[in-house]
């Protein structure tokens, strides 16, 4: 039995779910979310929890069963409670501003990058060097970080680039003047 398959996910108040034709619904005050559920998984939803079966215990639905509860887990916990990525911008002259809804990104490059955000996705940059990405979608959360950070991932040399907040850059040292 997997061990996270077989768990419960608990329904926290305020928050709505469905599933019909595989399709499960989850509305809360986040947002909602919607996603196609694998044909075979089984999900019951009763007492203020949702349940994850499989048919079988073979290879591909036991590695499907633990899945498809993490998904949902996901999507409760984002409509309920939502996610959130901190970026750190280090480097002399790069910074980071809102422009309305956009990002606008001053990197080091000859001109500014302007970042567009999907609807459910809010951004904002208390600070010239901190950008935060909040949204109920855990997957496009990370995505829209992740993009964020590839346009000036940190050097090793001297850590300049745009890193998680919690991210630890492993620094080299340089050449050796002889």
């Amino acid at each position: 039995m997997s061990r996270i398959g077989k768990l419960p996910v608990n329904i926290p108040d305020k928050t709505e779910v469905t599933f019909e034709d595989n399709v499960f619904s989850c509305k809360g005050p986040k947002g909602e979310l919607l996603r196609r559920i694998p044909a075979e998984m089984q999900v019951k939803i009763d007492d203020g929890q949702i349940v994850v079966e499989r048919p079988s215990d073979s290879k591909q639905h036991r590695a499907m069963h633990g899945l498809t509860r993490s998904l949902i887990a996901n999507m409760v916990q984002g409509v309920s409670e939502g996610y959130e990525k901190k970026l750190q911008i280090q480097g002399v002259g790069y910074r980071a501003e809102m422009k309305g809804a956009n990002l606008n990104l001053t990197v080091g490059y000859s001109h500014p990058i302007l970042i567009n955000f999907p609807e459910t996705i809010k951004a904002s940059c208390p600070t010239p060097n901190e950008i935060i990405i909040q949204g109920p979608d855990k997957e496009l959360v990370g995505q829209v970080a992740a993009k964020i950070r590839s346009y000036k991932k940190p050097e090793p040399y001297k850590g300049k680039g745009i890193r998680y907040v919690d991210e630890y850059v492993r620094r080299k040292a340089g050449k050796t003047g002889v």
